[in-house]
């Protein structure tokens, strides 16, 4: 089992239709804040039980529980062609976004949850130097994770080729870009690669990227947030879709 942490995270993971097997919440939670949430676990028979907050403290992950945790099954990953089958179905081209050794839970919840707000096919993650869909990751995503699907495949560098092979441009957000974010062609079939914060895009998924783009900087700082970079990426391209 895993948990999902918080109010809000754990009313999505519910209203999505994930398998949660109970509720903990602090017998000094906010009663008022928790209305939706008890009627949809009790409309979906989820055992709900109020506990000391000492108890919470001792399974919460993140400090920002706020008294609720919920244990549900193990997140589920997706296939390539689970996500190639969403852009099907919505009659779109593919819109994904690789996230190449991601290590901090709060940078892939937040792309997570941007990603969902972009309407974003699907997130891919390397299965080794990578963080996994923790319960830190759930709760940034704010719920998000409970709609968007996350593929972890071996090799990214290969996953990249058959991306290709199906006909999806592959364009890596890095500062040595040939072109600038804002004067690039992001529409069409597209996954964007974000890299690590402090270390960017490593060298081999670098070298399988048809281009790179750069994001504009005018400040003292020349770097961006892992999550912040991919969001305005993944709003180009949401830009470009809609003309």
């Amino acid at each position: 089992m895993s948990t999902i942490e918080g109010r809000n995270p754990v009313t999505e993971a519910i209203a999505s239709g994930a398998s949660i097997d109970k509720i903990l919440i602090s017998e000094t939670a906010q009663r008022n804040s928790l209305g939706k949430l008890l009627r949809l676990a009790k409309e979906n028979g989820i055992n709900v039980q109020f506990v000391n907050p000492k108890k919470i403290s001792e399974i919460a992950e993140t400090e920002s529980n706020q008294g609720v945790i919920a244990y549900a099954s193990e997140a589920s990953y997706v296939s390539l062609d689970d996500i190639f089958k969403r852009a099907e179905e919505k009659g779109e081209p593919p819109f994904i976004i690789i996230a190449d050794e991601i290590t901090d839970p709060h940078n892939l919840g937040a792309i997570i949850r941007t990603a969902n707000a972009t309407g974003v096919h699907g997130v891919i993650i390397g299965k080794n130097r990578s963080v996994g869909l923790t319960a830190t990751v759930n709760k940034t995503s704010a719920g998000a994770l409970n709609y968007t699907p996350v593929a972890k495949v071996t090799n990214l560098a290969k996953t990249i080729d058959e991306l290709k092979t199906r006909g999806v441009w592959v364009t890596g957000a890095d500062m040595s870009g040939e072109s600038e974010l804002f004067c690039s062609d992001m529409s069409g079939a597209i996954a964007i690669v974000v890299g690590a914060e402090g270390k960017g895009i490593s060298r081999l998924v670098k070298e399988k990227c048809d281009f790179l783009v750069q994001i504009p900087m005018c400040g003292e700082i020349n770097s961006l947030n892992a999550s912040v970079a991919a969001s305005l990426m993944m709003y180009e391209v949401l830009r470009n879709r809609r003309g």
